[in-house]
């Protein structure tokens, strides 16, 4: 056990690995069906009148000596080794059983291949298995066991993982919790506690204080599977180094030969970089279509992507996924209104010529220091888990579960990261909105006006595009039109906006009436004549009445 209590980073240092036995195997239980294991080049008994089996039999019988089969929330059948790392591999394809036990059949029956129909047999037997029992939470990089400890797939071929949790961190040699991997992985370095390692990280990037702070949060934050993460977003001019940076940023929390990718061509190609990556960065965006808007923020808060099964006419299968992005820009003006209230915008330094690196240079200094970096970024992840749960905010913003990690680093640290997130998703609200001329036109009309009262047909006719020629975005039709006014109203609050739509016109026709005020006024409006509250009086759950009193 690590007995120093000295502080690291501010805050206290966790148990240390490297002098812990660590807690005893999880997950060692093997299958009642698959029980003991033949040693290889030991062909198996022969059938008892005398016939060989065929190959696809002993193809089975070699599976289930060594593996048990589970199936996975999102249907996909999986094999996890009895006497091995605590890690799902898929049936068919690259890496897969089906090219194991070919394998693995070839050496057994020395002189003897399976052949394709065999293997093919056998799969379908082994998906079977896999059906008999209900499915089982498969993780990718990240996941959360039922204590509620963080695990952290290493992605190295021993199936090491590091846990996480209030009292501390460590690495396991086998993880407690079942994780897949997928090709888009690539090995992450043990921690280690070795110097302040957020100073060395700080010294590879070219961003201020309170910039940094924030982006260390979101790093711990990004470790946590069931909350919301917003787009983490590098804002900044040409040689200001976004794409490094990002590239960094992913490769701590989920490190891929393919950090920096393209803006996916529809929502299938998307729906494959989502489903083999925990964490991912699109490089370079200038602009994002509507469908990519969206797509965005439900990977942010949670997603579902239903596809036809393979080999399948009538069967489905449903991707569901919650991912950590980061996204390279350099005008915001270019987001979409509901997308940039998911944003942590964080704007990088222009680079001193003199302090210039080459790309070789950055990636080895990031190398050599990456062991000491995640072993402090764990540090504090500890150190917040344990003082999460009685964080409580004076108020819910959007992101509210990222915003009350971020109060929980303050409190650790003494820094002001919430503050100063919640000022940038203001500005990042107010760029957005210069960017859609629709909206630029009814912050205006609304400063002429003071208060507008109309319909969504009144209010198109009303509203003038700048320079009179309307650009492709702006609404066609007076549907649209109250649409769009809906889809940009949290941004119109960031202002100093309210919509309210609640009131019909008078009337057999009821046409629904958008009033669009200064927050000023409306606020004025609100304390003449205060409508009922909209949840009834009760007491919050879990007061009010013991479990004694109720019987």
């Amino acid at each position: 056990m690590n007995t120093t209590t000295s502080p690291v980073n501010g805050t206290t240092r966790p148990i240390d690995p490297d002098q812990s036995t660590g807690p005893a195997p999880v997950n060692t239980r093997q299958s009642t069906v698959n029980t003991g294991r033949a040693a290889v080049n030991k062909r198996p008994p022969a059938a008892e009148d005398g016939k060989k089996p065929s190959a696809a039999v002993r193809l089975v019988q070699l599976a289930r000596e060594r593996y048990r089969f589970v199936l996975s929330a999102d249907g996909r059948p999986y094999a996890v080794a009895i006497d091995g790392p605590n890690i799902a591999l898929p049936l068919r394809g690259r890496s897969g059983v089906r090219q194991r036990l070919a394998r693995l059949y070839a050496e057994v029956y020395e002189g003897d291949v399976a052949s394709q129909s065999a293997l093919a047999d056998a799969m379908t037997v082994l998906e079977g298995i896999a059906e008999d029992d209900d499915p089982v939470p498969v993780h990718l990089r990240v996941g959360q066991d039922a204590l509620g400890t963080i695990v952290v797939d290493l992605g190295t071929a021993d199936g090491r993982a590091v846990t996480v949790s209030a009292g501390g961190w460590h690495v396991v040699d086998r993880s407690p919790i079942l994780f897949r991997r997928s090709g888009a992985m690539a090995p992450m370095p043990a921690p280690v506690l070795e110097g302040d390692g957020l100073s060395m990280l700080h010294s590879l990037l070219n961003m201020d204080e309170s910039a940094f702070h924030q982006l260390v949060a979101w790093l711990i934050a990004a470790w946590m599977p069931n909350i919301p993460h917003p787009v983490l977003t590098f804002k900044g001019e040409q040689g200001t180094g976004k794409s490094a940076t990002a590239q960094m940023a992913v490769n701590l929390v989920d490190p891929t030969p393919a950090a920096k990718r393209s803006a996916p061509r529809d929502v299938k190609a998307w729906a494959t970089q989502a489903h083999s990556s925990w964490a991912l960065c699109l490089d370079n965006i200038s602009a994002i279509p509507g469908w990519l808007s969206d797509t965005l923020c439900k990977a942010v808060t949670g997603d579902a992507i239903v596809d036809r099964a393979l080999y399948t006419d009538d069967d489905v299968v449903v991707l569901t996924f919650r991912r950590v992005l980061a996204m390279t820009t350099i005008d915001a003006g270019a987001l979409a209104g509901d997308l940039a209230e998911r944003l942590l915008m964080l704007e990088l330094q222009l680079i001193d010529p003199e302090r210039r690196r080459t790309e070789e240079e950055l990636a080895t200094a990031f190398e050599t220091v990456r062991p000491a970096v995640l072993g402090s970024l764990f540090d504090l992840l500890a150190t917040v888990l344990a003082v999460l749960p009685n964080v409580k905010l004076d108020s819910m913003p959007r992101m509210a579960d990222f915003s009350r990690v971020l109060a929980a680093v303050d409190q650790v640290m003494g820094w002001h990261t919430l503050d100063d997130y919640l000022a940038a998703s203001a500005n990042v609200a107010g760029d957005a909105l210069e960017g859609d001329p629709f909206g630029s036109a009814v912050v205006a009309l609304v400063d002429q006006c003071g208060t507008w009262t109309g319909t969504a047909a009144q209010l198109l006719e009303q509203v003038q595009p700048p320079g009179g020629v309307r650009p492709p975005s702006w609404p066609k039709d007076a549907t649209r039109a109250g649409g769009k006014v809906k889809r940009i109203a949290p941004l119109l609050r960031t202002v100093g906006i309210t919509v309210d739509d609640t009131q019909r016109s008078p009337g057999k026709h009821r046409h629904r009436l958008f009033v669009l005020a200064r927050a000023e006024a409306s606020a004025s409006a609100a304390s003449d004549d205060s409508p009922p509250g909209l949840w009834p009086d009760v007491p919050p759950i879990g007061q009010g009445h013991r479990p004694s009193d109720q019987y």
